[in-house]
């Protein structure tokens, strides 16, 4: 496979039991480039009848999977990641034309995911049970550590690469299977990290591929009572569907949802380093990830300035079509839904009383496009849906405060909890802070954006369990406690 185009693998729909099929239907998914609104290639969407195969498929080749030595499943994974490290560029390529994302951002995506599956490779030899104090003198307690079985993934369209590997990775060096069903909007960056492996020749059934929509597959993926975990990543509304499906099989659920970070700049801050970051925060993807910057706390004596370097940096972010451009700090909103969206929650919160500065409005490149100009609101409200409903765009609004208490009481005050930020040159704020904001991460003096050793994982409505680390592999393992007595003879 020198050259990887979406010409080329249209024909290529779902991947069960270690074989490409055409499914059981006959009706396509058009995918989109958002920037041109063409039509780059179509994918099979699948029937529930494909997925029933599919987590039939992974149900028969779980056993003999775990079977093998965990060292013997992470090489499977180190391979896979020297494969796709051979065609970088064209996988950087097609996440550009489905999704939208700059070249920079989309090279790093790609290479991001083979390091994750070396990560998750090295936990091989490392994860391990316990063994625990008895009370008896002849027993000894012993905590195995095991598969769950049978894992399903549901992704987004926002890292969409990144995110097979965050939940293969972990589920296949653990000794689950899986069956991933990608976004209908991106599709194609799935079905060639399937060819990958393919090629690399991991055992059939052990990975699966089906396309099609959430509401159709979603109930089978997170309903069927062979399946022991699924995790999705998406919007809340999706989260909650996901749990009324597994609830009848009290199957587990990892949820990571969506999310409104607040970013807490104090009078004593380096304004600069705390605009970057902010601004870095808010214009990734377009504004589109889930831990992005999507409200601004600065205290009172600094706002005036603070406010000015903000909407300085952000009329300099350059937008545009990233196939064509490479040198942008973003592209296209997702789809055009999506940018009428934003549009809307920007008519919404100038109609409550904010002042626009900056952008507020759709945009397109010769006519076409879902694109959004960077955008800054001033004299914004804690009330108004703007600063308490999630965004996804360019589109930063800006509150003043006066107290540290009050500033941390309005960062809590949301549905969401997943990731936080807070700039000051004082490090007893800082810790203040740190141990306050009821949030899954907190960034001080950085940019939102988290490490693959770390835990990624939301409060509240932001989600139930987690991601990366060795704790988000332990997402993917069951507990088997055995209480072992001897007896003299």
């Amino acid at each position: 496979m020198s050259t990887i185009t979406p010409g080329t693998i249209a024909d290529y729909d779902l991947y069960i039991d270690g074989q490409w099929t055409p499914g059981s239907g006959s009706e396509y998914i058009e995918v989109l480039n958002p920037s041109t609104e063409g039509v780059i290639a179509r994918v099979k969407k699948a029937e529930v009848s494909d997925v029933q195969k599919a987590i039939d498929a992974a149900d028969k080749a779980q056993p003999e999977w775990e079977a093998l030595p965990p060292i013997e499943r992470g090489r499977y994974l180190h391979k896979l990641a020297d494969k796709i490290r051979e065609h970088e560029a064209d996988l950087t390529d097609i996440i550009v034309k489905e999704g939208g994302k700059t070249q920079g951002l989309a090279n790093v995506e790609v290479n991001f995911t083979a390091d994750y599956l070396d990560y998750m490779a090295e936990w091989a030899r490392r994860y391990e049970g316990e063994i625990i104090n008895s009370d008896r003198p002849n027993e000894t307690i012993l905590m195995f550590k095991k598969a769950i079985g049978v894992t399903t993934g549901i992704l987004p369209w926002n890292f969409p690469f990144f995110l097979i590997a965050r939940k293969m990775a972990p589920a296949l060096v653990t000794g689950n299977t899986i069956v991933i069903k990608p976004s209908e909007e991106t599709p194609i960056n799935a079905i060639v990290f399937t060819k990958l492996v393919d090629e690399v020749g991991f055992p059939k059934g052990v990975f699966n591929l089906v396309n099609g929509y959430g509401p159709e597959l979603g109930p089978e993926l997170a309903g069927n009572p062979k399946v022991g975990m699924v995790s999705i990543t998406g919007s809340v509304r999706s989260g909650q569907e996901v749990m009324k499906e597994a609830a009848p099989n009290v199957t587990k659920v990892n949820l990571e949802l969506g999310g409104k970070a607040p970013a807490i700049v104090m009078a004593d801050a380096d304004l600069d380093l705390a605009a970057r970051a902010v601004v870095d925060s808010r214009v990734i993807n377009s504004g589109q990830v889930c831990n992005n910057a999507e409200r601004v706390y600065v205290q009172r004596p600094v706002a005036e300035k603070f406010t000015q370097k903000i909407v300085d940096l952000m009329k300099q972010q350059k937008w545009g079509d990233p196939s064509v451009e490479p040198d942008i700090a973003f592209g296209p909103l997702i789809n055009k839904r999506a940018q009428a969206s934003v549009a809307e929650k920007v008519e919404k919160a100038v109609a409550e009383g904010a002042k626009l500065v900056l952008g507020g409005k759709p945009a397109t490149i010769n006519g076409k496009g879902a694109f959004f100009e960077p955008t800054v609101l001033v004299d914004v409200d804690q009330d108004m849906s703007i600063v308490r409903e999630e965004t996804f765009g360019p589109v930063l609004p800006i509150l003043i405060f006066d107290d540290f208490d009050d500033v941390i009481a309005k960062a809590n005050s949301s549905e969401y909890g997943l990731t936080s930020s807070i700039y000051t040159n004082d490090l007893n704020t800082a810790m203040k802070a740190v141990k306050r904001l009821k949030f899954g991460e907190t960034y001080v003096n950085r940019e939102h954006f988290e490490a693959m050793q770390g835990f990624h994982a939301g409060w509240r409505k932001s989600g139930i369990g987690g991601a990366d680390g060795k704790h988000g592999l332990n997402e993917y393992l069951a507990t088997q406690v055995v209480y072992l007595e001897s007896h003299p003879n």
